[in-house]
């Protein structure tokens, strides 16, 4: 179906109906429009409806145009374009828009905006200041009062009307634009505004003229004249300038100026016209003005009025022009109409005379001071071929006082009635235009067009400008006129040019030689001040000598220079040298020479050293060989006497030859390099002889005289001899080295195999291998060259294999030239390349030295396997030290495999096997900026990056640091005391090693390693005292053995150790006597003391020593056990982190996470069931339910319904939680509204507690509120936990469970030895052992297969223990749902073939003790360790002896009480609480048996802290991510913690306090609480109640951290909360630290929330089950229907939008509920 559109057409006629279509606008898809359309009562909108929807459509839409030309393009009869204000409008709307030109209709034929037609001048130096004249048409006027302005940039000035346009003074010169680099102009923006809006704009150019002349340095005279700017050069000056005139000396004219006339004015007084009168150009007599031969002329095309007096801004200033004239006659002053090109007759011309009427020493108030008109000015008839009156050129003086009387009838002369730019621009007025002006005929060409140098075609297009002069305004004029000058040249031919050199350009060296030059124009030059010389530019100097110019006469331009004698030499070695020239006046000023004008200096020493080479030196250099004391190669004019000129050269003499060596087969090439080695080829081709062997001369490699090449003859044997060349008829020349021809030989390689991506150091031996030239030797494998290394030998070759495509057996060979020799009885072999399939560990300290295992195939074949690092460049940071076998390499170019830009640090590695290579990371300079760095293993030519073999990137970290064994005094030696462990405290410790490979020394004996923490390092030293490592000191008597820690290359020495009792000559003789006549007194008084007691009272003494030794027993006991937990604690806290995460972390996906946040309690979600309604309703009911969803999207009913159902006291806490699930499933897909909502009940929840204890809010979810804040937390918070709290959490669920099945677990009380609870701690000492068993599955997946699976148990676990530790190792990454029932399963020990047994928790073999049966165990079975083990499916019940039930692998419930004769169940301990046995049985139990003796159970403590101990990092690190800012805070925590605050400072509740405790229930209490304790709702996991005692106790330490309160502990505090007693302040500071962060950061805009939002909606939006919730929420609808309706109709506002009705209806489908519809 096509789109309805809505068509708008303009009616031409009323009668005949005529229309035209100009928009069309697409209405509502897929619905018809009706032809019913109506307006407004505006008429401004336009009401159209389709069959479901009404729209108020605008008729124009003329604001979206925001620029002239889309608003007229779019041809809207309503819309057009407002001039004066600078937007696009109705007409009604353009305040402005009466009259035409101020608003521009956009349906009128051929519409155009306001542009600007002509600029003039269209550009300007940047060096003066003009009038822009603008030609804008239809321009609107302005009312009085005001005006335009231009914009040249950011530079504003005022716009004065003209009929045309308007007229803009440029920018002063010290405002005008800066040229960009290498340009002579700069183009600036002129824009016509009014007020803030643009009318038009168009583009002006500001150049300067002397930046024209730095682009070419070498004709600077040239460029200017030459360039399109009208430029004029002053030759004396040396200046380039706009002006017309130059102090002193002649002036070159730009070739875009009009020829000058050759006829003078009358006299020697200057025309008295105005310098910047446009389009006039005066032209001087000739006598006055001589023009420079060839140059053309310029012609003179102004005509001035009679009677003008001088304008103020005459270019002769006061005191410079001259006395009172006579009126010149008009012969003496005769004015051109148009330019006359050269050679052609000038038209007629109209005579003027212009008198002057200032004396010579006017002032300037003089010249403002109004005058008489001159009584005998007559205006001139016009001149006969004058073809009609034409726009004469006019002059304003503004800022004239009012009422001055014009002296003259010229328009725009001083003293002129024309009104001043103040009064014009105050009145509105408008200057008058050229054409409103009387009299005077329109010169093609301005004098100031001429003056100002702008030669720009551009400019005299159009109708003349007229000339306004501000007072203001800075105008520069030059004195005297362009007929006062000397002499005046035009074009680039008349510069002054140096063109080219005279003769020949070469110039011998240390000979005195004239340079003669070819120039024109040069007579300028004469009678200017300072002298001519000539400048050579010779290696990066400049040799000045002076210069003599010679000029033909006129009009002959040419000129001669003459540069003096000199004599000129230089120190490159080379035959010929490019010498740059130029002339050179007053010392500083370049003369325009011809690009490239230089001279040639040729040395004939330089390449011809010798007689041979001097005599075949070019011709036209003359090179003679000179004789005498120092015989060279010189100019003939060098050469004093003819004499010592040579004839003939000596014989030849050999100064090298090489090689030395060649092989016996010939071939090689020799060099032999000398002097007079013949002056041709042929000379000496036939003649050269090595070791008497004939040598053929390569004729390609001859160079004259100085060397040869020639290729050795085969020798046959070997020998050795000189090598000779002879040269007919001057003799022959001997070496003094004798040629050698030798036999290589090669006899062996090493290694004989590598891999074949090469780079595999081969070593070949033999003898003489250095035959021949090195770089013709070549060493190959198979047809694989092996590049050679440096420093070979003689008897040993080195090369590096290349790269070969399959591994294969070659042979290999070397290569003399065009000889070689093969390896005769070995080959070498590519073998398949070396693979890298993991490494690790991953850290490394930053002192290095940390070995790192490399683990692959084909190792063995690796010769120098490296370890390379490389930091990015200014990554280190210098407070760091170096370790002691660091080896840094920078490399400058990017290796294979190696990153380019940083530092790199290498070791070398070990190769252990053919599956191992071990290297030692190496050590940094400083800790880098990142941790990560790029870690590389170099394997000869192949490079595996660290990235790619291990998943955790490789990171460097601080250097660990240990205390001393006595901190207050390291000197003194530490008493050990034997049979404890040493404990050193320290930090950073685990960072970057294990415990096995920390080395810990006392002298030679090594301290075993048992615990290694972050601050604490446990060893268990030797039992006896070891000697000290230095053997020198192992003499000394008092010797003590020192402490040593190794870690990689870190080493500590922290004291020396002294044993208790080793030492007895420690202890001072004197003090040992003392001591022992001390004792001695002791012992005696105490003997008669207890004798005395004894004789009264010898049975207490009895008594006393009784208590006694059963005090010593007890204290023993408590020592001994907590020594023991002691060592399980430092012996049992070990790196788990490899396996907690090994099997990955199972998420669980949002869909069941959601169900089990917002349903907690039910094992599955309540909304996955059906509706549960008839077949034959369910359209209608499903339907209904569709009106429910719509009728929630109505915020008023959805507050009613909530507030009404919590008003009923029936509406249980349980049912507010429900109800807000069911919602909050029923509004997932509109999250913005679901947010909305939320706030809306928030905040009344708030205005409630303020009322009461603002304090208590949120604490519990007694409201529909709370729950859905809990809801929405978990909702917006999903992907924070999926992606940074989920690793955290499931290691510390890992930690827990690992440490719990580690220990014993009591199967029938719960308790644990290893718990954070100390409700569920094991208070008892229980003997076990583990086990390991091999456990196999015969049901499910993996039936069946021979090899088992190693699974750890207890042999103190009961068999269902057992049974789950085999099913979750068995099952391992599989989901929980798709496991079997442990009860449907049996455990069925294994042993032989036919051994076969099922164990169960209690069978007959169970152990029974009076009323107590004990649970069945392993250790009960007697299963070994490596017992095989299977699970197999559960058979039918079998009947056990004494007739009882008995069902294999299942727990028999619990048996009936005691009192009914039942039996009960224990496993490790019997629960405390032990019933009285019945009395007739009471005396059969023995007393001892009743009595037991109990242990003291607070001694069991200490595995508390041992369980804290292990999990600490895990907790840490949970809360760290929790509480951390470090990276982004979600920002549903930062919205709602705003929200908070906003709700805060809206109450007026100033407490802090109080929103702390809002934030803590709102996000801890709601949230991470609820997570920590559930990790069932994230992760596909099984917990039990060990596990949730255990998270119980760090949940409520997490909660203890975010509140305010500090709780006072004592002896009697819960053991839990002094368990993290110490780190709850830390954690405290965490939580202050976390509120202050987010409160100061960036506040969250609703914009960004609803974005959020929005996406969580899309992504999250699945089949949560809204239908079944829509359904659940009707049953409470039903439920308090009548009190629900009741509440909305007594709302207004709910009865004007039908609440109730909408409702009813629903009811209606819902239930066919009878309403009173």
């Amino acid at each position: 179906m096509d789109t309805p559109s809505l068509s708008w057409v303009i009616v031409k006629g009323s009668c005949t109906g005529d229309g035209q279509s100009y928009s069309t606008q697409s209405i509502q898809q897929g619905s018809a429009v009706s032809r019913d359309l109506t307006f407004d009562g505006t008429f401004e909108h336009l009401y159209v409806m389709t069959q479901s929807t009404l729209l108020k459509v605008p008729v124009s839409s003329c604001a979206q145009h925001l620029d002239c030309a889309s608003c007229l393009a779019q041809r809207d009869p309503y819309c057009g374009w407002c001039v004066l204000l600078g937007r696009c409008s109705r007409r009604s709307e353009c305040s402005r828009g009466k009259g035409p030109e101020r608003w521009l209709w956009s349906f009128r034929p051929e519409p155009k905006c306001l542009r600007v037609a002509t600029v003039s001048p269209s550009n300007i130096s940047r060096e003066e200041r003009r009038e822009i004249f603008l030609s804008v048409p239809d321009l609107p006027p302005l009312p009085p009062g005001e005006s335009y302005s231009c914009h040249f940039g950011e530079h504003q000035s005022p716009a004065l009307l003209t009929s045309s346009g308007v007229m803009c003074p440029s920018p002063d010169p010290s405002e005008a634009p800066a040229l960009p680099r290498g340009a002579d102009h700069v183009s600036v923006s002129v824009e016509l505004r009014f007020g803030t809006a643009e009318i038009a704009k168009a583009s002006l150019s500001f150049y300067d003229c002397t930046a024209v002349t730095e682009l070419r340095l070498s004709a600077q005279c040239q460029a200017c004249v030459s360039s399109r700017w009208g430029c004029n050069w002053c030759v004396w000056q040396h200046l380039c300038t706009h002006k017309a005139s130059c102090d002193a000396g002649p002036m070159v004219v730009s070739q875009q100026s009009p020829l000058l006339s050759p006829a003078p004015p009358a006299g020697d007084v200057p025309t008295p016209f105005p310098p910047t009168a446009p389009k006039t150009t005066v032209t001087p007599a000739p006598d006055t003005l001589p023009v420079v031969p060839g140059a053309p002329s310029l012609a003179t095309t102004s005509d001035i009025p009679p009677g003008a007096t001088p304008s103020v801004f005459s270019p002769w200033g006061p005191g410079t022009g001259p006395g009172p004239v006579p009126a010149p006659t008009p012969t003496e002053s005769p004015l051109q109409e148009e330019p006359s090109p050269p050679g052609s007759p000038s038209r007629p011309e109209t005579a003027v005379s212009i008198p002057t009427v200032f004396g010579p020493t006017a002032t300037p108030e003089d010249l403002l001071a109004p005058h008489p008109p001159p009584s005998d000015a007559a205006a001139p008839p016009p001149g006969p071929a004058d073809p009609g009156p034409e726009t004469p050129t006019s002059v304003v003086l503004l800022d004239q006082p009012h009422g001055t009387a014009s002296a003259t009838t010229f328009p725009g002369a001083v003293g002129s009635t024309r009104p001043t730019l103040d009064r014009l621009m105050r009145e509105g007025g408008e200057l008058p235009e050229a054409d409103e002006r009387p009299g005077g005929d329109a010169p093609a060409f301005s004098t100031s067009t001429l003056l100002s140098g702008d030669g720009d075609s551009a400019e005299h297009e159009g109708p003349p400008a007229p000339l306004i002069l501000l007072s203001s305004l800075d105008y520069q004029y030059d004195s005297p006129g362009l007929w006062e000058l000397e002499e005046v040249g035009w074009g680039a031919s008349a510069c002054p040019c140096v063109e080219s050199v005279q003769g020949s350009m070469l110039i011998p060296v240390l000979v005195e030689h004239q340079v003669h030059l070819l120039g024109r124009n040069l007579r300028l030059f004469q009678d200017s001040p300072g002298d001519t010389e000539c400048v050579m530019e010779l290696e990066g100097r400049e040799v000045v000598v002076a210069a003599q110019v010679e000029c033909e006469p006129p009009p002959d331009t040419r000129c001669r220079v003459i540069c003096q004698q000199y004599q000129l030499s230089y120190e490159a070695l080379q035959p010929e040298l490019r010498v740059g020239l130029f002339l050179r006046r007053a010392g500083r000023l370049r003369v325009d020479s011809a690009d490239g004008l230089h001279v040639v200096l040729y040395d004939c020493f330089v390449g011809h050293g010798d007689c041979s080479r001097c005599q075949t030196a070019m011709p036209q250099y003359g090179c003679v060989w000179c004789e005498g004391e120092r015989p060279r190669c010189v100019a003939r004019e060098a050469c004093g006497e003819a004499g010592a000129v040579a004839t003939q050269c000596p014989a030849p003499f050999i100064h090298s030859v090489e090689p030395l060596t060649g092989p016996v087969d010939g071939g090689t090439r020799v060099t032999i390099r000398g002097s007079n080695l013949g002056q041709h080829v042929q000379d000496v081709q036939d003649t050269v002889r090595v070791a008497g062997v004939p040598c053929a001369v390569d004729i390609q490699e001859y160079e004259v005289s100085s060397s040869l090449v020639c290729i050795t003859g085969l020798s046959g044997e070997e020998v050795k001899g000189p090598a000779t060349v002879e040269v007919p008829g001057r003799g022959h020349g001997v070496s003094e080295l004798d040629f050698a021809y030798q036999d290589p030989e090669v006899y062996s390689i090493f290694p004989a195999r590598g891999p074949r991506a090469g780079g595999t150091c081969l070593t070949l031996h033999g003898s003489k291998l250095l035959t021949g030239r090195l770089e013709d030797i070549r060493v190959v494998v198979g047809d694989q060259l092996c590049h050679l290394l440096p420093e070979q030998q003689s008897d040993q070759l080195r090369c590096e294999t290349s790269p070969h495509p399959a591994p294969a057996v070659l042979p290999v060979s070397v290569r003399f030239g065009a000889t070689e020799r093969r390896l005769r009885h070995s080959q070498f072999q590519y073998t398949s390349d070396p693979n890298v399939t993991s490494a690790g560990p991953a850290k490394s300290f930053i002192s290095g030295g940390r070995e790192i295992w490399v683990r692959g195939q084909n190792l063995d074949v690796v010769q120098m396997p490296r370890i390379r690092v490389t930091v990015a460049p200014r990554a280190l940071r210098p407070d760091q030290g170096l370790g002691r076998r660091r080896r840094m390499i920078l490399e400058t170019a990017c290796s294979p495999g190696a990153s380019c830009g940083g530092q790199h640090f290498e070791e070398a590695c070990h190769v252990n096997s053919s599956q191992l290579i071990t290297c030692r990371t190496p050590a940094l300079p400083g800790l880098p900026e990142s941790p990560w760095v790029q870690v590389e293993f170099v394997l000869d030519s192949l490079v595996f990056d660290f990235a790619t073999l291990n998943p955790m990137p490789f990171s460097y970290e601080a250097d660990p640091t240990l205390y001393p064994l006595n901190p207050e005094d390291p000197t003194t030696p530490f008493r050990h005391k034997p049979g404890s462990v040493f404990s050193v405290e320290g930090e950073n410790l685990d960072l970057a090693v294990s415990k096995e490979e920390v080395v810990a020394m006392i002298g030679d004996g090594p301290c075993i390693v048992k615990t290694l923490t972050r601050h604490h390092l446990y060893c268990e030293p030797p039992t006896e005292q070891p000697l000290p490592r230095d053997h020198a000191f192992r003499e000394a008597p008092d010797a003590l053995p020192e402490f040593t820690v190794q870690m990689g290359n870190l080493r500590f020495s922290l004291g020396r150790v002294q044993y208790d009792g080793e030492s007895p000559m420690a202890f001072p003789m004197a003090a040992q006597v003392g001591l022992g006549v001390g004792t001695s007194l002791l012992a005696l008084g105490v003997l008669i003391i207890v004798l005395m007691y004894r004789r009264k009272s010898k049975q207490a003494l009895r008594d006393y020593k009784k208590v006694q030794i059963q005090l010593e027993n007890l204290e023993s006991s408590v020592r001994d056990r907590c020594k023991k937990e002691f060592t399980d604690l430092m012996t049992e806290m070990t790196d788990l982190t490899s396996d907690l995460l090994g099997s990955g972390i199972p998420f669980l996906d949002y869909k069941v996470y959601a169900e089990r946040v917002f349903f907690p309690g039910h094992r599955e979600s309540p909304l996955h069931r059906d509706l549960g309604v008839p077949e034959s309703r369910r359209p209608t009911v499903e339907q209904g339910l569709g009106q429910l969803s719509n009728l929630l999207n109505s915020k008023l009913f959805l507050t009613k319904f909530i507030h009404t159902l919590e008003s009923q006291r029936t509406f249980s806490a349980r049912d507010r939680a429900y109800v807000a699930s069911l919602l909050t499933v029923a509004l997932h897909g509109k999250l913005e509204y679901f947010t909305d909502i939320l706030r809306t009940l928030l905040s009344d929840l708030v205005a409630q507690y303020v009322a009461k204890n603002p304090k208590l809010m949120l604490r519990r979810t007694e409201t529909v509120v709370e729950k859905l804040l809990t809801n929405w937390m978990s909702i917006c918070l999903y992907t924070f936990v999926r992606d940074s709290v989920g690793e955290p959490l499931y290691m510390l669920f890992r930690g827990i469970k690992h440490q719990v099945d580690k220990g014993p677990v009591d199967s029938v009380t719960g308790k644990a030895k290893y718990t954070l609870n100390d409700n569920r701690l094991l208070r008892e000492d229980v003997e076990y052992r583990p086990l390991t068993l091999n456990a196999l599955l015969a049901v499910g997946p993996g039936a069946g297969e021979a090899q088992g699976m190693p699974v750890k148990v207890l042999d103190c676990d009961t068999i269902s223990q057992a049974k789950e530790k085999m099913l979750e190792q068995l099952y391992k990454g599989i989901p929980l749902a798709q496991r079997p029932d442990p009860h449907t399963l049996d455990v069925e020990w294994r042993s032989g073939v036919a051994g076969h047994l099922i164990l169960s928790d209690e069978d007959v073999t169970s152990e029974v003790q009076g009323l107590w049966r004990r649970l069945n165990t392993l250790q009960h079975y007697k299963v070994p360790d490596g017992a095989t083990v299977a699970l197999v499916p559960c058979l039918t019940k079998h009947v056990l002896r004494e007739n009882q039930d008995y069902v294999p692998g299942e727990r028999t419930p619990m048996l009936e009480d005691v009192d009914e004769g039942g039996v009960r169940p224990w496993h490790l301990v019997k629960p405390s609480e032990e019933p009285e046995p019945p009395r007739p049985r009471r005396g059969s139990l023995r007393s001892g048996e009743r009595e037991r003796a109990k242990a003291i159970p607070e001694i069991y403590l200490t595995r508390l802290l041992s369980m804290k101990g292990t999990l600490q990092k895990f907790v840490d690190d949970l809360f760290q991510v929790i509480l951390s800012t470090s990276f982004p805070v979600p920002l549903a925590v930062k919205y709602f913690f705003d929200l908070l605050d906003e709700q805060a400072q809206q109450h007026g509740i100033s407490d802090q306090d109080t929103v702390h405790i809002w934030k803590t229930n709102s996000l801890p209490l709601r949230f991470w609480i609820n997570i920590i304790k559930n990790p069932q709702f994230v992760f596909d996991v099984q917990t039990s109640d060990n596990m949730d005692a255990v998270l119980l106790v760090i949940a409520q330490t997490f909660m203890d951290a975010c509140t305010l309160a500090d709780h006072k502990l004592g002896r009697d505090s819960p053991i839990n909360k002094l368990l993290y007693a110490r780190d709850i302040p830390r954690y405290k500071q965490m939580v202050e630290r976390y509120y202050a962060d987010i409160r100061q950061a960036v506040p969250a805009s609703d914009q960004e929330m609803n974005s959020i939002l929005a996406e969580l909606s899309r992504n999250f939006s699945g089949d949560l089950g809204a239908r079944v919730a829509l359904h659940e929420l009707y049953k409470y609808i039903n439920k308090y229907y009548d009190q629900i309706i009741t509440a909305l109709e007594e709302d207004g506002t709910a009865q004007k939008m039908q609440l109730g009705y909408r409702l009813q209806q629903i009811a209606a489908a819902v239930e066919n509920k009878v309403t009173d519809l």
